[in-house]
């Protein structure tokens, strides 16, 4: 990816004339955008190994793959959130990762950690570098030194069991490429999140990473069969049948880990043949109520579709659930898109089922093309956050989830901390929600806020921030649905595990990591 922003730099592009007289009249900017500096220009850190660091290293990788040229530690300098970019883009010296390591297998990434506690040196992994909770930030702490290992080389398939349905992936296999080489196959994984593009198989795992076709083949921690973990005090090969009862499930410890218990490796995971048809269904409803008691209605009597999703009234009505831009034809109420996979003949006995329920809920079915248009633009919207940044407006998006009965409080109370933080900051802002994955006793909610960016836009957000996660904690709200805690989220990580939790999570890294170099500040608190 680009170092400045999401995704590669083909996929950005101005804002129409549309989009920046709407803005210039909303939120009272220019709607000009700002020139991006070249990365040739941007001051790093100067990195901080040390010449016998550097052969200690070379002696595990090889000398072609490690760098501290200024482009790959650059790129390795953060993940993807708001303040990241925001950072990225700012004109003093830029933190980084003082030298980048390309493990090319689990004994390498085995070796590196070693030689890492030994020596001292914080060990950031590193995937698709797509975190928007400051997981992959290089963060020092005590630590003198830090490197990121890029799991890149760690790309392939190692084993298919097409009788079992299982799949044996490396971790750093990006979602495209994992699907490329399980199509050739005639299988597929089914998980698309919206990071897809760019994340990597040991991101999904490290992070319960959660695809937008989780209401039919479930959050990627549920796919997850088996599990190979490099630790500074050694491996772990964890899960070796589909159930278990031989003690706690040791993978529950890895699955969300975010690399600060060890580095993912191997990943085994559950696989299906891809799809022989696929049928689309848009639906509007009314209002958000009548639309989540829709939804619960069809999730709770087994015929979920494999996507389901509901936007509110001012996310329907931007259009940011659809084609990734402001525009396109009106939908009245809140928009609905449903997807069903599968043979022809299961999915038309699941979309009649699911139709039938959600029409006698109160949807209008739309057809298809919203539905459509939707998977068409579902990987662009970080795109458009992009280029809202670029003319001066703050853009950025958090997730929690809760029970169908306290869905409806939860979202007020989220809203409310946002639009009243932002608004005594001077910059009322547009509060949109989505639910994105639904489960039989409840939903996550997905929020994207938008404003005028202050003078200093970081401390804007940190203090809207602060005030969200207080409203999420205290409305019994998850601090994070599918982000993963990083940084960002790890003030608020003791509310939700209890102190008790907290010793357990510290007493378990101190067993495998004694010398603390995993990713720190990251996760346990």
């Amino acid at each position: 990816m680009v170092w400045d922003a999401w995704g590669i730099a083909a996929g950005h592009k101005p804002l129409s004339t549309q989009i920046r007289g709407l803005l210039t009249q909303v939120f009272g900017v220019s709607g000009e955008p700002v020139a991006r500096r070249d990365e040739g220009d941007v001051p790093l850190r100067e990195s901080a190994l040390t010449p016998a660091q550097h052969e200690g290293l070379v002696a595990v990788v090889g000398a072609d793959h490690i760098s501290t040229d200024h482009h790959d530690r650059l790129v390795h300098a953060g993940g993807k959130s708001t303040p990241d970019l925001l950072r990225r883009r700012d004109v003093g010296p830029q933190d980084a990762p003082d030298a980048i390591v390309f493990p090319a297998d689990h004994e390498q990434v085995l070796a590196v950690l070693a030689y890492c506690a030994e020596h001292t040196i914080a060990v950031v992994p590193f995937g698709g570098g797509t975190s928007v909770v400051g997981g992959v930030d290089p963060v020092r702490g005590r630590f003198a030194t830090v490197i990121a290992v890029d799991l890149r080389r760690l790309d392939s398939v190692s084993q298919l069991d097409p009788i079992s349905g299982t799949a044996t992936l490396g971790a750093g296999l990006t979602g495209p490429r994992a699907e490329q080489l399980l199509r050739a196959h005639g299988l597929s994984l089914g998980h698309f999140p919206q990071s897809f593009e760019f994340a990597s198989i040991g991101g999904f795992a490290a992070t319960r990473s959660s695809g937008q076709a989780s209401a039919g083949y479930g959050r990627f921690d549920d796919m997850v069969q088996r599990l190979q973990i490099a630790t500074p005090t050694g491996t772990l090969a964890l899960g070796r049948a589909p159930a278990s009862a031989a003690g706690p499930d040791l993978r529950e410890l890895f699955v969300g880990s975010e690399g600060a218990l060890g580095v993912i490796t191997e990943v085994t995971v559950r696989v299906h043949p891809v799809p022989e048809t696929t049928a689309y269904q848009a639906w509007s409803f009314p209002d958000f109520e009548t639309g989540a008691a829709a939804l619960r209605s069809v999730v709770q009597a087994g015929a979920a579709p494999t996507v389901l999703r509901l936007s509110d009234e001012a996310e329907t009505g931007i259009n940011l659930a659809r084609s990734g831009d402001i525009g396109g034809s009106a939908v009245a109420g809140c928009l609905a898109i449903t997807t069903f996979e599968g043979t022809a003949a299961h999915v038309a006995f699941r979309s009649a089922e699911a139709e039938a329920i959600l029409a006698g809920a109160g949807g209008a079915a739309l057809g298809e093309t919203p539905a459509r248009e939707w998977e068409h633009g579902r990987f662009g919207a970080p795109y458009l956050r992009d280029a809202l940044l670029d003319v001066g407006v703050l853009c950025e998006t958090l997730e929690t989830a809760t029970t169908w009965s306290n869905l409806a409080v939860l979202k007020a109370e989220v809203t409310e901390a946002l639009a009243d933080s932002l608004a005594r900051q001077g910059t009322p802002p547009l509060v949109m929600c989505h639910i994105s994955h639904t489960y039989p006793t409840g939903a996550s909610l997905y929020f994207t806020v938008i404003a005028k960016q202050l003078d200093d836009p970081i401390a804007q957000w940190h203090t809207a921030k602060q005030a969200v996660g207080d409203a999420i904690v205290a409305a019994g709200g998850t601090i994070t649905h599918h982000h993963a805690v990083g940084t960002d989220h790890r003030p608020w990580l003791p509310a939700e595990i209890g102190e008790l939790g907290v010793r357990v999570l510290r007493a378990v890294k101190a067993e495998l990591d004694p010398a603390g170099i995993l990713n720190p500040g990251k996760l346990v608190p």
